[in-house]
């Protein structure tokens, strides 16, 4: 049986099994299968990875494995200028703008006080919030990974925190949007 042998980088170690956190561990597969398919079936969505490396080589999401490669899994980076290599996540949005699901009603309500365009009910399904997403080039935030995994999301990202003012404290980090905070401003809409 083929195998491929995957180490996954920084905080993507947190979608990991505690025993294959931090090291790299075996995968084995029957059929063909895409990196993309072999990452996310370890609970990695693919809104969280930048950058994958197959034997040292940049490949795109829809990379066929082959038996034997060692692959590198990346997050975003944020300080690294990695623009020669095979970038996996779409430009970033020009603009800020959200769509929170359901179950980060909080996270929701302090963006806006943050004056960030924030779009959340508490009614919306899982269709509605790629729908949302996709048309009007929101960034989904949610807890769900499966929900992440689906490929008509482009960008999302996964918040870890569940503490509402930690949540609030990672969006804004992970976005770097700390020179964007207008406390009590109305967002354009």
């Amino acid at each position: 049986m083929p195998r491929a042998f995957l180490r996954f980088y920084a905080e993507l170690n947190e979608f990991l099994p505690e025993n294959i956190r931090q090291t790299e561990s075996n995968y084995s597969f029957e059929d063909r299968i895409s990196v993309k398919e072999m990452i996310e079936s370890l609970g990695v969505p693919h809104t969280e990875v930048d950058l994958i490396l197959v034997d040292g080589h940049s490949v795109g999401s829809s990379y066929v494995v082959r038996d034997g490669e060692r692959i590198s899994v990346y997050p975003v980076f944020e300080a690294l200028n990695i623009a020669p290599l095979v970038r996996l996540r779409p430009r970033p949005l020009r603009v800020v703008r959200f769509v929170v699901d359901r179950h980060l009603g909080e996270l929701a309500a302090s963006l806006r006080l943050l004056s960030f365009d924030v779009l959340y009910r508490n009614d919306h399904d899982e269709e509605i919030l790629i729908q949302i997403s996709v048309a009007d080039k929101r960034i989904l935030l949610t807890r769900d990974r499966d929900l992440l995994s689906r490929k008509e999301i482009t960008h999302g990202y996964c918040v870890h925190a569940t503490d509402p003012e930690q949540q609030l404290r990672e969006v804004i980090e992970r976005f770097d949007l700390s020179g964007f905070v207008k406390p009590f401003t109305p967002c354009d809409e």
